[in-house]
């Protein structure tokens, strides 16, 4: 995601902060920023162009906003920092506490702001598109999407797609997230059993076997899920 094509939605009753901001968020390359002056114009916008960071004062003619982060929160995690003239702990405590990203208190540098913004955008739209990406894990010709828990083998002549059972899933989940690196028999039986117990390294023996079916060229010879004999599995 290009992060200067956010929507950003500036909310606060203050004409004159609201034409500030809008314009050193544009001369740092913010093109899309959306005024509100109250809760009502702030919903409306919110309904209209679902914006992607918002900017929001606490007190408003309609409302406050700690009441409207909790009503948009409920149909959206958008992430939010609050812009207060209200410098107390226990403001900026409550903000944060309702799931505000940022707490600013007015009056503020230009470049704060910026900086801010910036930050936020950038830990809450990188992280969730590095997430979009770790869905897919590639190995060799044959590529697992998380996402639909499908494993597609590219052949030479022809394309072969298998589902993955939960258990199978479980299983290369927790050795996707740990890539590169060995994965204890023991900490393995935990993730996909779920239950503190043990005696389960034979059937994870059996889910490994069947998994390498569906990811392994050669499931005889693995070259991507290695057994580490005497310690667990390493998925490369």
């Amino acid at each position: 995601m290009d992060l200067y094509e956010c929507k950003i939605m500036l909310v606060d009753d203050e004409p004159a902060l609201r034409k500030m901001v809008e314009e050193f968020l544009a001369r740092e390359g913010f093109a899309h920023v959306l005024g509100a002056g109250s809760c009502r114009q702030a919903r409306e916008i919110f309904d209209k162009e679902r914006p992607e960071l918002i900017l929001l004062d606490v007190m408003l003619p309609d409302g406050d906003g700690f009441s409207l982060l909790k009503e948009l929160h409920r149909e959206s995690q958008v992430p939010v920092i609050f812009l207060s003239a209200r410098d107390e702990d226990e403001n900026r405590l409550r903000g944060l506490g309702l799931g505000a990203d940022d707490y600013i208190t007015k009056p503020f540098l230009p470049q704060e702001l910026i900086l801010r913004v910036r930050a936020v955008l950038k830990r809450v739209y990188r992280v969730r598109d590095m997430a979009e990406e770790k869905k897919i894990i590639v190995l060799g010709r044959c590529s697992v999407n998380l996402g639909s828990g499908v494993a597609c083998m590219e052949g030479k002549e022809e394309r072969r797609e298998a589902t993955l059972t939960a258990k199978e899933y479980a299983i290369i989940e927790k050795l996707a997230a740990n890539r590169g690196q060995i994965v204890t028999i023991d900490a393995l039986c935990e993730h996909v059993w779920q239950d503190g117990n043990y005696g389960y390294e034979n059937t994870l023996m059996v889910h490994i076997r069947r998994l390498r079916e569906k990811i392994e060229e050669d499931p005889s010879h693995p070259k991507y899920l290695l057994t580490v004999r005497g310690l667990g599995y390493k998925l490369l």
